[in-house]
């Protein structure tokens, strides 16, 4: 189904952002390479819910102010995003650096959060179990470590960008080196707070990930007071892309019965 597509302002800050489907809402946050295309995770969510993917700040369609310096700015952003837009009980999802920023979020203010979903999250570090570095590797590289299926992956890299994509692809990769750079795709304050993440969680991982390794999942599980952990096998970064047809029904069974 085709998603609305507008532009919204917060404050001085003009964002572009997806709409689709009906029913509940479902707020999506994106990873470190923006939103390329269009996923059919989202159109499968949209089944019974309203989902909402906005572009972030410095992404994609939307402004990069100067003074979004950081993850924790970027949530406070969204804390006026969700009150602007009169988002009462949703769901919230994020993926790799989304997922750090949906925890960000939710240690700030979970009072009109119905659940949360953490896909392949950045944010919290394991002790000698470093991540990988997207920083260093090139790009056919990292396309390679995000997926575990490597015909999936000479899929994407036959794809030959525009010149205005190569545009935005120039630009969402500066954005995620401001935000993950320094220290790698990590916040050292966060760990200490997700106890305050007193809701209904799952955390999603896909077992062979190169960028933040199975391990990852286990420290979030520990940390969160309520969560559940879908570990998918043969699987690696992506899994809402890679596995779908498993993630999918697991997540809408997740949303459906934390809106209860």
């Amino acid at each position: 189904m085709p998603a609305q597509v507008s532009s919204v302002k917060i404050r001085d800050v003009n964002i572009k952002l997806h709409r689709v489907g009906r029913g509940p809402t479902v707020l999506f946050l994106h990873g470190a390479n923006g939103l390329p295309q269009w996923l059919p995770f989202f159109d499968a969510i949209a089944d019974g819910f309203e989902v909402l993917v906005p572009e972030h700040p410095g992404f994609g369609g939307s402004d990069d102010p100067a003074w979004i310096r950081n993850i924790p700015d970027l949530a406070m952003f969204y804390l006026d995003f969700i009150e602007e837009m009169g988002l009462e009980r949703f769901h919230l999802i994020g993926h790799s650096l989304g997922g750090w920023l949906a925890a960000e979020i939710a240690i700030r203010d979970r009072s009109r959060l119905l659940s949360l979903t953490l896909m392949s999250a950045a944010g919290i570090r394991v002790k000698g179990l470093p991540s990988g570095d997207l920083f260093i590797w090139g790009p056919e590289e990292t396309v390679r470590n995000v997926y575990y299926d490597q015909a999936l992956a000479d899929q994407v890299l036959a794809i030959k960008p525009t010149e205005e994509q190569l545009d935005i692809l120039l630009k969402n990769r500066f954005t995620a080196t401001k935000f993950g750079w320094q220290p790698r795709w990590l916040n050292p304050d966060l760990e200490k707070w997700l106890h305050r993440l007193k809701l209904p969680t799952l955390v999603v991982w896909g077992r062979e990930d190169k960028i933040f390794p199975h391990q990852y999942a286990d420290l979030w599980i520990e940390r969160l007071p309520s969560a559940r952990l879908l570990m998918v096998e043969k699987c690696g970064h992506a899994p809402h892309t890679e596995k779908a047809g498993e993630v999918i029904p697991a997540v809408r069974a997740f949303l459906k019965e934390a809106a209860r």
